[in-house]
């Protein structure tokens, strides 16, 4: 571990279980760190007793090891430990809040195989960390100063298991959902994908009436995302329609992100969903700033469906947390991923993928529609993307035939509404071209033209 530099990536900390850094080892004194700088945070616990941090898991074998690492750096540190068991992502982040503790845990890789693991923190508020106080994390991890901090024997926390996590945040949940409606006379083909909403998500769709058909709901610590969830939505959308049912619903590990599928074995990604939800809110006055924040991935005609209704549409770097950033920052309450990380921040700090179901089925039973109905508010653009192999990565603002041709493209692209994005690839050598427009003859021209002066400049 000398030679890394930094532990935390762009979601926590994250790799293969047993590994550097997702370690006992290094877990044990991530927790005694965190502990350390969230103590000092707030002199005053919100509990007014003794600091306390929640630690929740999904459902995978290494997720044992890790938690007691964990909660034993935390507990030396002279901090208590409240152990909340397998809960969605977004379930942490509330009963963190609900439990007035000072920080929250949740040990997970999302939709990575069970091999993997991770470790996400959040604030008291139930937010992702920022990257000052990751920072002071890590600084003491790899500085060794957090060995020299020792509580007398007296002062050492204490480890409870709270029983009642999982109804609060079922509770939680269904308080996303008006209290007028049920969800009765609807059938859902449930796919949990072995993961963390194995018993959160049947138990809350039921509660509201619905007839749930559910699959990934037995999790033995090395089926997560196997062949099952929004992994493989694949599964859900043939069972939709071999069951008959009205909408599939399918989870990843940790519950954060959903996919859906319509009656007709039709899958519905983020995009889909965003459309659907920020349409609806355009019409409801209840769209902040009329804005809603997607990333660099969402098709653009998902901007041309909200700006067609008189919103906006604003794009972040992917990853949820630049769009909850920029929701924090500007007030806004809805954005979103095309893979599915949709954050209602009427509802909740985080990607929940219960709660965006929710949303989208209290549309479905508002209009008395079905879903393949509600999905054709808008219409996708035709998209080509294009990988062009390369020797060097030289900034694209120094090829200039390449920077003429993109500026030529981009102003053809946007005058229908389309768009270019031209980046490389943070793991491969290569260019990565991804062009969108109504027309698909000019999306091609502009993908041949400006790969080919890619090739003749840089490629390999």
């Amino acid at each position: 571990m000398s030679s890394q530099k930094k532990i935390f990536g762009t979601d926590g900390v994250r790799g293969t279980a047993n590994v550097e850094p997702v370690t006992a080892e290094t877990a044990l004194k991530l927790g005694r760190a965190a502990a350390h700088v969230f103590k000092n945070l707030e002199r005053q616990s919100r509990g007014r007793g003794k600091h306390r941090i929640v630690i929740g898991k999904d459902t995978r074998l290494s997720g044992y090891m890790l938690e007691n690492a964990l909660s034993s750096g935390i507990l030396s540190m002279g901090v208590d430990v409240l152990f909340i068991g397998p809960l969605p992502t977004p379930g942490v982040a509330y009963v963190t809040r609900s439990l007035r503790a000072d920080a929250g845990i949740v040990i997970t890789a999302s939709h990575n195989p069970y091999t993997d693991n991770g470790i996400k923190f959040f604030r008291a508020d139930g937010y992702k960390l920022d990257d000052k106080i990751e920072a002071q994390i890590e600084s003491l991890v790899f500085s060794g100063e957090i060995e020299k901090i020792r509580p007398r024997a007296e002062l050492i926390g204490k480890a409870v298991r709270i029983d009642d996590a999982l109804g609060r945040y079922i509770e939680f949940v269904k308080s996303s959902f008006p209290k007028g409606l049920t969800l009765e006379g609807v059938k859902i083909v449930l796919d949990c994908g072995h993961g963390a909403a194995y018993k959160a998500s049947p138990c809350v769709l039921r509660e509201l009436g619905a007839e749930v058909i559910v699959y990934g709901n037995q999790p033995d610590g090395k089926n997560i995302n196997e062949n099952c969830g929004s992994m493989h939505p694949e599964a859900m959308c043939r069972k939709v329609v071999e069951h008959g049912a009205h909408l599939g619903i399918a989870h990843d590990g940790d519950a954060d992100r959903v996919l859906l599928c319509d009656e007709t074995g039709t899958l519905i990604d983020g995009d889909d969903i965003m459309a659907i939800a920020a349409l609806e809110m355009l019409a409801e006055n209840s769209l902040a700033e009329k804005t809603l924040v997607a990333t660099v991935m969402s098709n653009a005609g998902l901007a041309a469906a909200i700006t067609a209704a008189g919103g906006k549409m604003l794009r972040t770097d992917v990853g949820d947390r630049n769009v909850i950033d920029e929701m924090l920052r500007h007030g806004f309450n809805f954005g979103g991923e095309q893979s599915g990380h949709l954050i209602f921040r009427d509802h909740g700090t985080t990607g929940d993928g219960l709660v965006a179901a929710l949303q989208v089925l209290r549309i479905l039973k508002a209009k008395d529609q079905p879903l393949s109905q509600l999905a054709r508010c808008w219409t996708r653009f035709p998209q080509l993307v294009t990988n062009v192999k390369v020797r060097e990565k030289k900034p694209f603002a120094q090829l200039d035939d390449v920077n003429r041709l993109v500026a030529d493209a981009e102003k053809e692209l946007s005058a229908q509404g389309g768009r270019l994005l031209l980046r490389y690839s943070g793991t491969e050598p290569k260019a990565r071209l991804l062009v969108e427009g109504r027309d698909p003859d000019t999306l091609a021209k502009w993908s041949r033209q400006i790969c080919g002066a890619i090739q003749k400049q840089i490629g390999a």
